[in-house]
């Protein structure tokens, strides 16, 4: 594993404490966003959310993964990212918490599997989404799955970078990590 270049601004952040939370189109165009914050907010307290147009670079390099697998996939990522995200709104929330760590593993858990129809059952995909894998592989497109988070401590900063903007940590995260 890689590690990251921290600018000064992040030296002092404990990401393990942080998760980003992506509430993607399907869960904003189905009005879902209070619901959904909610659910998240019962186990780390989000203290910023924003609506935000997404643009290619965003989508792009938050999906990474989904281009470097590219291969298994029966779609083509990039038409699939560019049509659902590209010039849709998302809202982006910032979890934290002041005295737990492995934020992002806690928040991951509430979301469940990434197909719906197969997440367990209490989970946020399992009790409020719609889509499966099966239709979207028949649709030759990526699965609804309402939610993202950050998968672990370097993912949230990842992610902050990208929905947030790195110039932003010194300013949003000061008054919450010492």
């Amino acid at each position: 594993m890689t590690s990251r270049p921290e600018p000064e601004s992040d030296r002092a952040v404990d990401w393990s404490r942080w998760s980003v939370v992506l509430l993607k189109p399907d869960c904003v165009e189905r009005g879902l966003v209070r619901p959904v914050l909610a659910r998240v907010g019962a186990a780390a307290r989000i203290v910023a959310a924003e609506r935000v147009t997404v643009t290619d670079w965003q989508i792009f390099t938050h999906y990474w993964d989904l281009f470097v697998h590219r291969h298994r996939l029966d779609v083509d990522v990039a038409a699939c990212l560019r049509a659902r995200y590209v010039g849709h709104e998302v809202v982006v929330a910032l979890a934290h918490d002041d005295h737990g760590d492995n934020v992002p593993a806690r928040i991951r858990a509430l979301l469940g599997g990434f197909d719906p129809s197969t997440a367990v059952p209490g989970s946020i995909r399992a009790d409020l989404g719609t889509d499966n894998l099966t239709a979207a592989r028949r649709d030759h497109r990526l699965v609804d799955n309402l939610i993202h988070s950050s998968d672990d401590a370097n993912a949230a900063w990842r992610d902050f970078h990208i929905w947030f903007g790195g110039h932003r940590a010194r300013d949003l995260l000061q008054t919450h990590d010492s």
